[in-house]
């Protein structure tokens, strides 16, 4: 359950909403905490207060951003029929892919997560698997990956959308 409700004119709610927007179309060592704070129009002190740190403020941005892209993908992945894997996984990358894209979380979601050992993404996809797979999650989770980082390179979208359904997937 989440501790913390959003509200976009507190202090920490501007925080956040800037700190998606900035990290999700900006590398993270690209983003200043400057910038950060006058963009939310706080003091520098407001992001240590809140969330200890530049990373902690990262980290809090890419945990919420990458529930949302969790509970799209479950949900495309929950709506095929459970015998055929391989049409949920397909669904499910690119369910990811157009909510990362249209949302504007392409630079935040192309890496992996900070944090060591721990893909929610390939676990998810490799779970889906018949059966499991880790190793299959982990090259799916890559490939996906590799597609958003193609569009924050300047690849056109559509382009790499068709490079990952032309990936075949069987269980």
């Amino acid at each position: 359950m989440r501790e913390w409700i959003p509200i976009s004119t507190s202090p920490k709610g501007r925080l956040v909403l800037e700190a998606v927007r900035q990290f999700g179309s900006r590398p993270y060592a690209e983003v200043t905490v400057g910038e950060l704070s006058d963009a939310a129009n706080v003091t520098t002190g407001a992001i240590y207060h809140h969330f200890g740190s530049k990373i902690g403020l990262y980290s809090f941005v890419r945990d919420d951003v990458e529930q949302r892209l969790i509970d799209r993908m479950e949900g495309a992945l929950a709506a095929k029929s459970p015998g055929d894997s391989a049409d949920g996984v397909a669904a499910a990358l690119l369910v990811g892919f157009d909510f990362a894209v249209r949302d504007g979380f392409v630079v935040l979601l192309a890496s992996a997560s900070p944090e060591p050992g721990r893909d929610r993404l390939a676990d998810l996809l490799g779970s889906w698997m018949t059966p499991a797979s880790p190793v299959l999650g982990r090259i799916l989770a890559a490939a996906w990956r590799a597609a958003l980082e193609a569009v924050g390179d300047g690849a056109d979208p559509a382009e790499a959308r068709d490079a990952l359904l032309a990936l075949s997937v069987r269980s």
